[in-house]
Order: structure tokens, then C-alpha cells, then sequence
């Protein structure tokens, strides 16, 4: 005889999880008749072993997947010689519990209603074990509050990717595609993404693009901050590309004050250093105003938040997404995440965590990254110009797989062996890894008074060429 659905440990005695002992009969059954569709379609829908309440439903399914998985052929004998080879025949109620099954279940014709019955107790039952930790945690565990709410939704969105199919259909896919390039014959630009508002920089990246994870890395002082600050400003305020979009920024090093302030400062044209001493003009007085004014009106969602934990950050970023759909994420930086599940594995293995769950987090949300990002201090034991390169992303070879860009930042000013040395706004941008386009070196002046940065005349390198014949032979 079958064994009989029992429940689990600390449930209560008086009620069952939910569960639909017909319907798993009826997936099973059906699998005995056309083995090779309704298998494959249970694993498209998500049902796994686990899915099956009763402990023998569970075997059964287990086996037939194997067999199939083999090649085998799968049908009422050959299904109950395998289950008598190895031992389990009695487990799920001997050959006549077999016979039971086909008999019960005339066709497979209606063997997706049943799989969709098993699944959606599967996850009701999913549902009442996450929200039983999340009461067991609650009462038992010394975190904070927020830690335990950023887990908790961790874990019921965990469900979710469960339960999504990862096959998209190809007539969808191509739809998509020409809907894309529908938009770049439109606009006549190439720019696809967000424009940063650096034309240079958007003719190599056609804008910052969705799903993508954009590095931005330096040594310190080189103005990546400022940088990444002057960007998400373009792209919340507005470009003449592209009208005004929510940007979220997570500020790990620096407070609110501070960067609203220096955002006020650059985009006004005022020396923070000379608003801190008081000696502010009427008209610069005036352009702190509208400048402020002008900030009033972008969509910028602050969080600086110290010490965060990576999931904590990717729970709060799909609030932002959520409440405010949100178009891109800007993260000040990476090395000052902390992945406490991987901590005592080392930094390095923490640091690839941070990084595999930021590119997720990119993808989740199908909106850009920025995520900024120290660079080691070879370039400067390598040479006296101190040129970075990928090799030098602090921490892990991970950050550097992860990413679909990566922005080398560098100004040669404070390097004085550097040729261009005397040059003192020049800042260069090298697109060192691109997945999808092409590499090169962008120019742009910096205006470090007021940590700000500007289009350059010249700013991508004279001996690259980035028109449409160039791309394809990159691409």
C-alpha cells in the first residue's frame, strides 16, 4: 500500500498542508501513459520531486524522471522493474499501486490541469514553511529587524524564480528584437539605453543598458564618485535624448548631506570648499538656487544606508523598482558590501558573491547597474602613468567576469611622468571590457572645483574608428 501523506514536523496536528492527492495521482498516471511529454512538461512548470506531498508520489516521480533522463523506456513494467531493482518497489506501494494509476487515469490529455493543481499547492505549502522561519526568526534570532525583513523577502522572491518558466517563446524573442531596432532607426543616434549624457561615452555603450552590470573602477581621488554622481543627475534630470527617469543611488561611504550638497555645488558651478567659508557671490548665491531648483524636480531616490548587506540591498532595490520603477541603480561602492553567508570564506569569495548578486540583481530588475569599484594599487607599482587594467579590480577576477562593462577612470594630471600631465581637466575613460560593442577611450574634462564633469571637444581616441562598419566587425 502507498505510503500515506503524513504531516511535517512542528505542524499542527490538527491540519494538513495543502495538497491535492488526485491530482498528483493524476500527473503520475498520465506520465506512465506518454512518459516523454508530460515529464517534460511537469519541469517546465517547475514541479520537482519536492512538489509531491505524499512521500511515495515523490519516489515514483523521481524514478520516472531518471528513467527518462536515460533514455529509457518508460511504462507500467519496465517503471515497476526498475523500482523492484533498486529496492523501492514496496516504498510506493507495491505493482498493484502501479496498475491503480493507469487505470485511474484513462488519457494524458489532461495532464497539465494536474501538474497546475500540484504546483499551486506546492506553493502554498512553500508559502506557510517561509512565513513559519520567518516567525521562528522573529522570536528566536538577535538580528535586527530590518536584516530579518530583508531575509524574509529574500526568501518568499526565491520562490518566485522557482516558479518562473526560463523559456521565453521564439516568435516573442524576435518581436522584441525588431521592436529594438525599430528604436535605433527612430532615433538615429544608436542609443538604445540610457544616455549618460556624455556623447562620447553613449556612441561606444548606445546609453547604459538594461540587465547590464557597469563597473566603475579607480584608484581613490579620481573622481569615480563625482563621475557616477554627474551621471545618475543626466539621467534623472533629463537629456535632450531622453526625458527625465527615476534614479536610485546607494551611497555606502558618504551621507545624504553630503551628496546632495556636492550635487547642488556641481551643478550650480561653486566650489564646495569656498560655500563652506562663506564667501558666496549674489550670483552664485543665485545659481546655488536654481540649481537646487532644477535638483528639486528629479526623481532621485537616496539611501545611505552603512554597512549593508548585499541582499538587503537587492530587497530594497526591488521595493524602488516596485513603487517607483526605478531605471537605474547607481552603488557607491562594491568593496563596502558584505555577504556574511560567505564571509568566512575569505574576501576574495565574498567579493565574487557581491558581484554574481549584483549582475542578478541587474537582471531581476532588467534596468542598468552602476556599481563603482576600487581598483588595486598595481597600476602604480607597474608604472610611473599608472594606466589601469582589468587585471586590477580589487578583491576578485569575479568582478571582472560579472560585469558587461567596465569603466577605467583616470586622470593623467596626477601622474607626473604621464605625457599629457599638463593637461589639468583632462580625464580618460577607458571601456576596457564591453560584451556587446566595442572597446576604446573616451575623453572628458573635469572640473575638480566643482566635481564635475563635461563632454570634451575630442573625445573618443582619433585612431579608433566607431561607425557602423567598425561595430559590426566588433560585435
Amino acid at each position: 500500500m502507498a505510503m500515506q501523506a503524513t504531516p511535517p514536523a512542528g505542524a499542527r496536528s490538527d491540519r494538513l498542508p495543502p495538497y491535492s492527492e488526485d491530482a498528483e495521482r493524476g500527473v503520475l498516471g498520465a506520465a506512465l501513459l506518454d512518459a516523454s511529454r508530460v515529464i517534460d512538461l511537469a519541469v517546465e512548470r517547475g514541479l520537482s520531486p519536492a512538489a509531491f506531498y505524499v512521500p511515495a508520489h515523490q519516489v515514483l516521480f523521481e524514478v520516472l524522471g531518471t528513467m527518462l533522463h536515460e533514455g529509457r523506456p518508460v511504462d507500467l513494467l519496465t517503471v515497476g522493474d526498475r523500482l523492484r531493482a533498486i529496492s523501492r518497489l514496496d516504498e510506493v506501494g507495491g505493482a498493484a499501486f502501479l496498475e491503480r494509476l493507469v487505470d485511474a487515469t484513462p488519457t494524458a490529455a489532461h495532464a497539465d490541469y494536474y501538474i497546475d493543481i500540484v504546483r499551486q499547492k506546492h506553493l502554498l505549502r512553500l508559502i506557510i514553511e517561509r512565513s513559519r522561519e520567518a516567525v521562528d526568526c522573529c522570536y528566536g534570532s538577535e538580528e535586527e529587524a530590518d536584516a530579518i525583513l530583508g531575509k524574509t523577502e529574500q526568501s518568499f522572491f526565491s520562490i518566485t524564480e522557482t516558479q518562473r518558466s526560463s523559456i521565453t517563446p521564439w516568435p516573442d524573442l524576435v518581436k522584441d528584437a525588431v521592436t529594438d531596432i525599430e528604436n535605433i532607426f527612430a532615433q538615429k543616434k544608436g542609443v538604445t539605453g540610457l544616455p549618460t549624457g556624455y556623447h562620447d561615452l553613449d556612441q561606444l555603450l548606445m546609453g547604459l543598458q538594461p540587465s547590464d552590470m557597469i563597473i566603475l573602477a579607480a584608484r581613490p581621488s579620481m573622481g569615480k564618485t563625482s563621475l557616477a554622481l554627474n551621471i545618475a543627475e543626466n539621467i534623472a534630470v533629463g537629456t535632450a535624448a531622453q526625458g527625465p527617469q527615476p534614479v536610485a543611488v546607494f551611497s555606502l561611504e558618504m551621507s545624504k548631506e553630503q551628496l546632495v550638497r556636492r550635487m547642488i555645488c556641481s551643478r550650480a558651478g561653486v566650489s564646495s570648499s569656498v560655500l563652506s567659508r562663506g564667501f558666496v557671490s549674489k550670483e552664485s548665491h543665485q545659481s546655488l538656487i536654481n540649481a537646487a531648483d532644477a535638483l528639486m524636480k528629479a526623481q532621485i531616490l537616496l539611501d545611505d544606508s552603512a554597512g549593508l548587506e548585499v541582499l538587503e540591498l537587492r530587497s530594497r532595490a526591488r521595493r524602488l523598482k516596485r513603487k517607483h520603477n526605478i531605471q537605474l541603480i547607481v552603488v557607491d561602492y562594491l568593496q563596502m558590501l558584505s555577504y556574511p553567508q560567505f564571509g568566512s570564506e575569505g574576501r576574495q569569495r565574498e567579493t565574487a558573491a557581491i558581484s554574481g548578486a549584483l549582475k542578478a540583481m541587474a537582471k531581476e530588475l532588467k534596468i542598468p547597474v552602476l556599481v563603482l569599484s576600487q581598483l588595486s594599487r598595481a597600476p602604480e607599482t607597474r608604472s610611473n602613468t599608472a594606466v589601469p587594467k582589468l587585471s586590477d579590480l580589487r578583491d576578485s577576477g569575479s568582478i571582472e567576469q560579472d560585469a558587461d562593462v567596465v569603466l577605467m577612470l583616470r586622470r593623467p594630471c596626477m601622474y607626473p611622468e604621464d605625457e599629457r600631465h599638463e593637461d589639468r581637466t583632462l580625464a580618460v575613460i577607458d571601456v576596457a571590457k564591453h560584451r556587446n560593442g566595442p572597446t576604446g577611450m573616451v575623453e572628458l574634462n573635469f572640473e575638480s572645483d566643482f566635481t564635475r564633469f563635461e563632454n570634451r571637444a575630442r573625445g573618443v581616441d582619433a585612431d579608433r574608428d566607431f561607425g557602423p562598419a567598425a561595430q559590426e566587425g566588433e560585435l
